[in-house]
């Protein structure tokens, strides 16, 4: 057996003096709130997803298509959103009225073929 040398101590380094504040005090600017709260809220925007026949979306293609004649450009859901708005103001008999001349569809997807 043979014996080994003793180990010397790891030598650590000195950590470096930190650098003291001048006498003077630099008047610093006040900090900006990054983003200022709203008072208003954003409104929560929720996806969903409809069956509905091939001459309704037909409709809601001449519907654009009147629209953007007129100068105005307009989006599917905007013409569904103002359709609802519409509706909404029907009396209860008209709105029957405009749901029984609707065409009954099947709920769901449609099966692949």
């Amino acid at each position: 057996m043979t014996k080994s040398a003793p180990r010397k101590p790891v030598a650590r380094k000195a950590a470096p003096a930190r650098k003291t504040a001048p006498a003077k005090a630099v008047a610093k600017p006040e900090k900006k709130h990054k983003k200022e709260k709203k008072s208003e809220s954003k409104v929560k925007v929720v996806r969903d997803s409809f069956t509905m026949p091939q001459a309704d979306y037909d409709l809601i293609a001449a519907l654009k298509l009147k629209a953007l004649q007129s100068g105005l450009h307009v989006k599917k859901s905007e013409l569904l959103r103002a359709s609802l708005q519409a509706l909404s103001k029907l009396t209860v008999a008209q709105l029957k009225r405009a749901l029984s001349g609707l065409e009954k569809i099947k709920t769901g997807r449609p099966k692949k073929v």
